[in-house]
């Protein structure tokens, strides 16, 4: 699948961009957002640019760190993620100034923030080397970036498995919208696009984390609600909705406990500085 035919998947509506929010974005991209606001040192009074930014989980968990003299931006394609992100930041000081747009075609000038991030994007830009470019341009000299990609699905074990149990029971197109997130990129690969996009002082680690759902149900329907796959799994009977779950819950044995279901992840993430 291109990066470009994952992007469209991606591109939720409404009542998913709200279940993103209410689901994944506590589990899988609030612990990772803190992660990376504090690994960049972000200042009071920086100017920061959320790229990507969804529901804006990254943007306004920097609110604090830049506080009021600060300037924040959130850009995103999507305006049902950019409507629920406006909701969660009323009354933010300073206000976060939300727009629709193109991540390949940054609509700020040269040299406008001091940091830029990008949590969990990065591999559904239709031309990722000409986002991290803008990037690089919107960027002041000696600025800061910070990415993440998930490493590939095999890293990410029980997403893994769903993957294999969707094509099973609803076919490629299913399978494919899920393993969209986690791109079969190598850290070599993603250094390389960095550097080639001129930034220079890459450091890029792994990160170890994990999310827990509380039955195998509630990971399906979790995934389900907040993303693409409501389409197909909307579509099927009880029955057949039944037999995959049934066929997960076995499938995931080996990440259960009393306590639900725990999803080991790993992600790359990526540090680096404006030339």
């Amino acid at each position: 699948m291109t990066t470009q035919d994952a992007s469209v998947q991606w591109q939720l509506a409404g009542n998913s961009a709200e279940a993103y929010e209410r689901y994944l974005v506590p589990k899988l991209f609030a612990p990772w957002a803190k992660h990376m606001i504090q690994a960049t040192g972000v200042r009071p009074g920086e100017r920061v640019l959320d790229v990507a930014c969804g529901t804006g989980i990254v943007a306004r968990s920097v609110v604090p760190y830049v506080g009021e003299q600060g300037q924040i931006a959130g850009l995103d394609r999507n305006a049902a993620m950019l409507e629920v992100a406006k909701t969660t930041t009323n009354g933010y000081r300073p206000a976060i100034e939300w727009r629709q747009g193109n991540a390949e075609q940054l609509p700020y000038a040269d040299g406008s923030f001091d940091v830029v991030f990008c949590q969990q994007a990065l591999q559904f830009f239709e031309q990722p080397l000409q986002a991290l470019a803008e990037m690089r341009r919107v960027l002041v000299r000696d600025g800061r970036a910070a990415l993440s990609v998930w490493r590939p699905v095999e890293q990410n074990p029980a997403f893994a498995i769903l993957v294999d149990v969707l094509e099973r029971h609803v076919g490629r197109a299913a399978a494919r919208i899920m393993q969209s997130p986690f791109p079969a990129w190598s850290g070599d690969h993603l250094r390389d696009l960095v550097q080639r996009a001129g930034f220079g002082g890459v450091h890029l680690t792994i990160g170890l984390g994990g999310a827990r759902y509380a039955s195998t149900r509630d990971f399906l329907l979790e995934e389900m609600h907040s993303s693409p796959l409501a389409g197909p799994l909307g579509q099927l009977a009880e029955a057949a909705f039944e037999a995959l779950h049934d066929d997960l819950h076995a499938a995931l044995a080996p990440y259960r406990d009393d306590a639900g279901v725990i999803t080991p992840m790993e992600t790359y993430i990526v540090m680096a500085r404006s030339a």
